[in-house]
């Protein structure tokens, strides 16, 4: 029996790579549409030594209308899409917000407009916690009004998920689940794919570990005098494996007709916050590098602290995160010590 293909936009990224295999071990076929724009072509190396398949690639913008209409044409067994195609990072949304605009909500509507063409009713969208701004009351359940956006980033991510709110009221038979989630990290267990961004990061755990294996010389923390316990910012950190397996488990929903209406909202963290140095403190537990770190000024656009209440996804979708901190962080450093690894070899080779 042929096996559902899923669209995976973004799927050489660090989410969707994980997605990838997760789905691969659900039995599904995913396959993988990118430009690469933050992500690197050897993740596809890394998918088949987990899994033991070749995926499917091509190298596509979800901004060129054409190609994408061209993919889907080469592809008309694709059942559902998981859209993670998107430029990620609050401080550079700050800096260029015209790319965030354009690249996060053209590749949507590019998709939402190619959808009926070719009879894709089910789309998984990437959100995030970004859509809650700075909340008034924690932690942020699936109701918890939407405030103003903080950053470009986050605005996109808010008109995206209008623009998938009345696109499934004008379209009944479309299926839609907005996947809000909160703070990735970590990688998977074998060490073969993880948080792999191009230049500098913008996210905590790959600097931290890019700061333990000496590829920068110290760790910034933006502020240390926000109204927390220590100071420095709060967020729900949660496993990227785990967030996966959730991606998995929407999309079987859809795919299956168990979703309750055409459009669903989840959200999906731990349901505790843990603190920047919180986090630093337990990478030094959990591995048994020092880490070097200077506290400095507070970043444009981010906000103070922000966790889920994950009750309603737990409920609802059977899915739970269960990937412990210590072993999210030490699955983090695995994964940088193999890159540097790696480097070392094809430099040395």
């Amino acid at each position: 029996m042929a096996k559902d293909k899923i669209l995976i936009t973004g799927g050489t990224g660090y989410i969707g790579s994980h997605t990838v295999v997760e789905l691969f071990n659900a039995g599904y076929e995913p396959i993988i549409i990118d430009n690469l724009s933050n992500s690197n072509i050897g993740v596809l190396d890394g998918i088949k030594a987990i899994t033991g398949h070749t995926v499917i690639y091509e190298n596509i913008d979800c901004k060129d209308y054409n190609s994408l209409e061209r993919f889907l044409e080469k592809h008309p067994e694709i059942v559902a899409i998981a859209h993670f195609a998107a430029s990620k990072s609050v401080s550079e949304s700050v800096e260029n917000p015209l790319l965030y605009y354009r690249n996060n909500i053209v590749s949507l509507l590019n998709l939402l407009q190619l959808m009926p063409k070719f009879n894709i009713k089910n789309i998984v969208f990437s959100s995030s916690c970004t859509v809650y701004g700075q909340p008034d009351k924690l932690p942020v359940t699936e109701e918890s009004p939407i405030k103003p956006a903080t950053s470009p980033y986050g605005s996109t991510k808010q008109m995206c998920e209008t623009i998938l709110q009345d696109y499934a009221f004008a379209n009944k038979d479309i299926n839609v689940i907005l996947l809000r989630y909160f703070n990735p990290i970590g990688a998977h267990p074998s060490g073969e794919i993880g948080e792999l961004p191009n230049g500098v990061p913008n996210n905590l755990l790959p600097y931290i570990t890019q700061t333990a294996a000496g590829i920068r010389k110290e760790l910034s923390v933006f502020g240390n005098d926000y109204n927390t316990p220590d100071g420095s910012c709060i967020r729900d950190y949660i496993n990227v494996v785990d967030l996966a397996k959730a991606h998995v488990v929407a999309l079987n929903r859809v795919i299956e007709g168990n979703n309750k209406k055409n459009i669903e909202i989840f959200n999906l963290g731990t349901g505790s916050g843990l603190s920047v140095l919180e986090i630093v403190t337990a990478f030094e537990k959990a591995t048994g590098v020092k880490l070097p770190y200077k506290i400095v000024g507070r970043r444009p656009g981010d906000i103070e602290k922000v966790w889920a209440d994950t009750s309603y996804a737990n409920k609802e979708l059977g899915w739970k995160a269960t990937e412990t901190l210590e072993d999210t962080l030490r699955s983090a450093w695995n994964w940088q010590q193999k890159l540097v690894e790696k480097n070392l070899a094809t430099t040395n080779g």
